[in-house]
């Protein structure tokens, strides 16, 4: 991925259009800040997400990964602080890999 190409991503929220006119945070959202991989820099919304399923980490959607159309894996790490609430960035989501 190009330096311009990482400018792009970074604090735009997965998953909105990349010509959304606003494709930043929300001030009434919780946000995971990705790290690593080829999601660097997004954060994703976690809103209403319960602590279970933020231990269980994601797998999100990508044609950046190894596999065109594949999965970029996601998770918290043991001892990063997790979610108390609150709004804005409240964690981290480290890259682990990827799936087809």
């Amino acid at each position: 991925m190009s330096d311009s190409d990482e400018q792009l991503l970074r604090g735009r929220v997965y998953g909105r259009d990349h010509d959304d006119p606003n494709p930043g945070p929300l001030p009434h959202q919780t946000y995971a800040v990705l790290v690593g991989g080829p999601l660097d820099g997004l954060l994703l919304d976690i809103t209403g997400w319960r602590p279970e399923e933020i231990e269980d980490g994601v797998a999100l959607m990508t044609e950046l990964g190894r596999w065109s159309g594949g999965r970029a894996l996601y998770d918290p790490r043991p001892g990063d602080p997790r979610p108390q609430g609150g709004l804005g960035v409240v964690c981290r989501f480290h890259y682990s890999g990827d799936t087809p």
